[in-house]
């Protein structure tokens, strides 16, 4: 079985760290939320020795998408978006595939589980890969979560995405957030389980009060 590439890049104002996932066996790539500098992004593809055949989307917010349009006039991709997603933030662009949770993706021959996990949108989705790794996109962060106060954004339904998807992970799993606000680019489930304050809510009620502040 092929080892997964991930490559993660910090980009942007807001501290996005967008990614290329690669099958070193077939050298096809995937982007992750393509946005800010997709010359950048593509010219680290073509040094790497990959083809991009495949785009990525944990969700539709601008500093997640706005480099979409211009990475389609470079690569004519298919784009793997949640079919959940908020109908505004939506891109209007050709090639959107609606995928859920009872999908896979793939990279070359490396697969992906879909994990849908609303909470900072209504489409929300992470991407978990082999040897445990998981793309956790505005879900969750290195000591941190998502926003939930945004258009299409609830914070009950951010609660059951942590607490009853993310956290049944193994401990081992190795988080790489959607943005560098940790101490940390990456960190396993079972130290965040430990540090970070959104993972250690004893309910819905302390979760909704003491951390988000509704």
């Amino acid at each position: 079985m092929s080892r997964l590439l991930i490559q993660q890049y910090e980009i942007g104002p807001l501290n996005n760290f967008l990614y290329l996932l690669g099958d070193p066996e077939t050298r096809e790539m995937a982007v992750v939320d393509p946005a800010w500098d997709v010359d950048f992004l593509c010219r680290e593809a073509k040094r790497l020795g990959y083809k991009i055949t495949k785009v990525f989307l944990t969700h539709a917010h601008p500093d997640h998408v706005n480099g979409l349009e211009k990475l389609l006039t470079l690569h004519k991709v298919p784009v793997y978006i949640s079919k959940f997603e908020y109908p505004p933030l939506r891109p209007r662009l050709q090639g959107l595939v609606d995928v859920t949770s009872k999908d896979k993706l793939s990279v070359g021959k490396i697969t992906f589980d879909i994990l849908h996990t609303p909470g900072h949108t209504p489409g929300c989705q992470c991407f978990l890969g082999p040897q445990d790794q998981l793309i956790s996109g505005d879900t969750l962060f290195i000591d941190g979560c998502g926003r939930c106060d945004l258009p299409g954004g609830d914070p009950a339904v951010m609660y059951h995405s942590l607490y009853e998807v993310l956290m049944k992970l193994p401990d081992e799993t190795v988080i790489y957030p959607g943005h560098n606000y940790g101490a940390t680019p990456t960190d396993t489930m079972g130290r965040q389980k430990q540090t970070n304050p959104y993972l250690q809510c004893r309910s819905l009620k302390e979760f909704l009060v003491e951390r988000m502040g509704f």
